[in-house]
């Protein structure tokens, strides 16, 4: 089924395919397990569609709050639709076979998707700072060719950071015997591991890209909101500090969404190497599959703007 891939030495192998699982030690109630997962898949494809129209047919959207969070809904989509093609494969049919070019372009865009949705929290942090300590210069500092060339800024940063990867993973030599994922899709982390070879470059390479990305992103979030925070702590009237910050709510609530599971899964690939196999698969999902579920509920329980027009768009629908 694995048939080697040789260079000029004969014995450089690189699997044809690898093997994805489901969950571990479920396997006999896949069936049932792929239940939640359709239901989480739905759910997250409808609720960032239905924002994504939303900002797009109410004009009263057209703010640059909402042109980021139009950016984050595309940005869960894109996500939502790298895992489910592999993961509802093997939860309904057992299809655990992807090619090994196939695996590698998957967690290209993954781990891309993953880049970009910090660099948008980053972005939206941002917007948040400027809209509280300076709100009358707001609409001139945020046009909308500023927030297109941030959009550029954001999918070029991730496209960088993330095209040597596969590269770095093609050029190693791979164990016949490691055909086996840990998933039922592609981690950078889970690939290398398969490597018969030393991976020192690859995990050197991928602690960059972990530090220069969602590190500094993380820690330039709290900076920004420590700025806010005292800008807030300036202003006169208690009921005007409450409603500065309860505009930033659903976005602490996306940020903290989004980060618990990226510090979960990267304490489990490093140092949970003894946890059931179901725990890393667990993380994984959580890490993956919940933000894009989330996000659109946050923002639509959240925001009254976002909750009205998606109302308004399913009572179109429903006249229809």
């Amino acid at each position: 089924m694995f048939l080697p891939q040789s260079r000029d030495n004969s014995s450089f192998f690189q699997p044809s395919a690898f093997l994805l699982i489901g969950i571990p030690g479920l396997e006999a109630v896949h069936g049932w397990v792929s239940i939640p997962f359709c239901s989480m898949y739905t759910l997250a494809l409808t609720g960032n569609c239905l924002i994504l129209l939303a900002v797009r047919r109410t004009p009263s959207l057209h703010q640059p709050m909402y042109y980021f969070l139009s950016m984050l809904s595309l940005t869960d989509l894109g996500l939502t639709l790298c895992t489910l093609p592999t993961t509802l494969a093997v939860l309904w049919f057992d299809y655990r076979r992807i090619a090994f070019d196939a695996c590698l372009v998957q967690m290209f865009f993954l781990h891309s998707f993953s880049v970009v949705e910090s660099s948008v929290l980053l972005a939206m942090s941002f917007d948040r700072f400027v809209a509280i300590s300076n709100p009358l210069r707001y609409a001139s500092v945020l046009t909308n060719s500023v927030i297109g060339r941030i959009g550029m800024a954001i999918v070029t940063r991730a496209t960088v950071s993330l095209f040597p990867v596969p590269f770095l993973l093609k050029r190693l030599n791979f164990c016949p015997e490691k055909v086996k994922l840990s998933h039922s899709f592609c981690f950078h982390a889970d690939i290398m591991k398969r490597a018969c070879a030393d991976i020192t470059v690859n995990i050197l390479y991928g602690l960059y890209v972990v530090l220069s990305t969602a590190v500094i992103d993380s820690f330039l979030i709290a900076l920004s909101y420590g700025l806010i925070l005292y800008t807030v702590m300036g202003l006169a009237s208690p009921r005007e500090r409450a409603r500065a910050l309860n505009t930033c709510v659903s976005h602490i609530l996306a940020v903290l969404v989004f980060y618990i599971p990226v510090i979960g899964v990267s304490i489990i690939h490093r140092f949970g190497r003894h946890a059931p196999p179901i725990v890393h698969a667990l993380v994984a999902y959580v890490y993956l599959v919940v933000p894009p579920v989330l996000n659109p509920i946050i923002y639509s329980v959240k925001s009254k703007h976002i909750r009205e027009a998606m109302l308004r768009l399913l009572r179109k629908k429903e006249q229809n």
